[in-house]
């Protein structure tokens, strides 16, 4: 029977902590543990064998220690490690005489750190990154949310995972004990019971789940966010005047839209520099003055779209009790305005709400401004109205496939096929809110159709229908000439998509599917343009050219 000697020793490194002062950041900790042993064993051959075994965690640790009296002193401290740190060695046996092994030092040997090394500035970037970054939900608060919430008869806990777009929150993974919407009542109404207004919970399909449940459905988890994370905040001042200058701005580029549509009662020189590229000098702008008058009924007429749009969005929203923004209105020369960016300012508390208030404003401002257009297509062809028509060119009835066929419906080809066309400005003003209120309705990133699409068909299919509409707006399928801003503006001002409701599992039903697709198809219809073959077999302007 053999004896077994062992021989350790530990070292530690501890940094200083200055008790003097409270005012101390640590982003990292580092913790250096150092085990070195030597086994001997013996055998009754009198064999000696030695295994000199070294093992060393490491963790990086960064501190930093403000003290105005004695900075230099506190640095080295804290770079040298603790007198009073507890070492115990045992000396090894006595090595034989063909035994080349080198006797152990009282200092351990140098060893390249394990892990990722970080300079100054990277530690300094992850300091920020803890201040300025959201607060994240309290482990008491998780455990007791276990203890209290989750157990047998409601959802039974397996797994967390951070939740959050910076993983600020905490995600509950596990199984189903129940309909899912009475668990997630009954769990929201005890959660207040339990922490009070503190958090919020949402209740999402489970991330890389391996099936269905077998309930019907998808599986589901529970993310938890605190209130003040997960909810917008207020309008702010500064927020209001933005809103009020985009607002005059817009004004401004309506009334541009309503003297632009008269401009062959323009002066020669003004159409001379906004269509010849190689005019240089500009025109004397007050020649613009006498036709600022007539150019506001257009002008009242696309703003009224833009103000309706608003209005379907808030009337909506009301029942709901959900908080929406002010309107950020975005001018545009072409159309007079983008749209604008109404952002949601309180959670959405189901995929239905969100499908109902994204759609509502699309399809106010299209009801208005499609009875405009038909209004003016009406007035148009009447004789006696001719003395308020203006001239416009035909190519500009090509942009749209659905709008140039009603028009060519309504006018016949006589009118229509001819160098310029004479229509009531209603017509213009129901063209361009047409245009704007199916851009807006475009199913990707955080447009009306954006979140339509999300609340209908979940973000996996928003993803899809978004690709292929960054696609067809980057070939100009979609919009002509107006595909490559309109794509700039959303990829600026709303590629992100929405977050997610409290109840982001629960289908809207088959009615809210099929209203948001039939949406999107006549948006399609709209911003597809007439191609030459077409514009030439129905009139459509004078088409030479295939």
């Amino acid at each position: 029977m053999g004896t077994l000697t062992t021989s350790c020793s530990f070292s530690f490194s501890v940094p200083v902590w200055n008790r003097t002062r409270r005012n101390s950041s640590c982003l990292l900790c580092r913790v250096r543990r150092q085990t070195s042993c030597s086994f001997s064993f013996k055998s009754k051959r009198k064999r000696t064998t030695r295994v000199d075994y070294f093992n060393f965690y490491r963790f990086k640790c960064f501190s930093s220690v403000h003290n105005d009296s004695n900075n230099g002193d506190e640095e080295e401290s804290s770079a040298e490690p603790s007198t009073s740190s507890a070492t115990t060695t045992t000396p090894p046996d006595e090595p034989t005489a063909g035994d080349k092994t080198t006797p152990p030092s009282s200092r351990p040997p140098t060893i390249s750190p394990v892990g990722p090394a970080y300079n100054s500035f990277q530690v300094d970037s992850f300091k920020l990154m803890e201040l300025l970054g959201p607060e994240k939900v309290d482990p008491a608060d998780v455990k007791l949310i276990k203890d209290k919430l989750f157990g047998y008869s409601t959802f039974w806990v397996t797994k967390e995972e951070p939740f959050g777009d910076l993983g600020e929150g905490t995600l509950f993974l596990g199984n189903l004990r129940g309909k899912r919407e009475e668990v997630f009542a009954k769990l929201q109404s005890q959660l207040v019971e339990v922490t009070g207004n503190k958090y919020n919970l949402f209740m999402v399909e489970e991330p890389n789940s391996e099936g269905p449940d077998p309930r019907g459905g998808p599986r589901v988890s529970f993310g938890l966010l605190r209130k003040e994370v997960s909810e917008p905040g207020p309008t702010t001042l500064w927020q209001y005047v933005i809103a009020l200058l985009l607002f005059l701005l817009t004004i401004g580029s309506s009334v541009e839209l309503g003297i632009a549509s008269q401009i062959n009662r323009l002066p020669p020189d003004v159409v001379k520099y906004f269509t010849d590229p190689n005019a240089i000098e500009p025109p004397d702008m007050e020649l613009l003055f006498p036709f600022v008058e007539s150019a506001l009924p257009l002008a009242y007429g696309v703003l009224g779209v833009l103000l309706f749009h608003e209005v379907g969005h808030f009337l909506a929203a009301f029942p709901k009790k959900v908080k929406l923004s002010i309107p950020y209105f975005i001018p545009n020369i072409t159309l007079g305005s983008f749209g604008a960016i109404t952002q949601f300012k309180s959670i959405l508390p189901d995929r239905s709400t969100e499908v109902d208030i994204s759609i509502a404003g699309p399809v106010a401002g299209a009801a208005l401004s499609f009875s405009m257009f038909a209004v003016g297509l009406l007035l148009s062809s009447n004789p006696g109205a001719a003395g308020d028509l203006v001239q416009v060119p035909s190519m500009l009835f090509q942009g749209s496939l659905l709008l140039g066929l009603i028009t060519r419906a309504t006018l016949g080809y006589a009118a229509m096929h001819a160098a310029t066309v004479s229509i009531h400005p209603l017509v213009i003003a129901g063209w361009c809110g047409l245009t704007t209120s199916a851009f807006n309705m475009l199913p990707v990133g955080c447009l009306d159709g954006g979140r339509a699409v999300q609340g209908a068909f979940g973000k996996n299919a928003l993803i899809g229908f978004g690709l292929t509409t960054y696609t067809l707006l980057g070939l100009g399928v979609l919009g002509g000439p107006l595909s490559l801003p309109w794509g700039l503006y959303v990829l600026i001002c709303q590629r992100t998509p929405e977050k997610p409701c409290l109840n982001d599992v629960t289908e809207v039903g088959t009615w809210r599917k099929i209203l948001v697709s039939v949406c999107i198809f006549l948006v399609g219809l709209t911003l597809l343009p007439v191609w030459d073959e077409l514009a030439e077999e129905l009139g459509i302007g004078l088409v030479t050219t295939f």
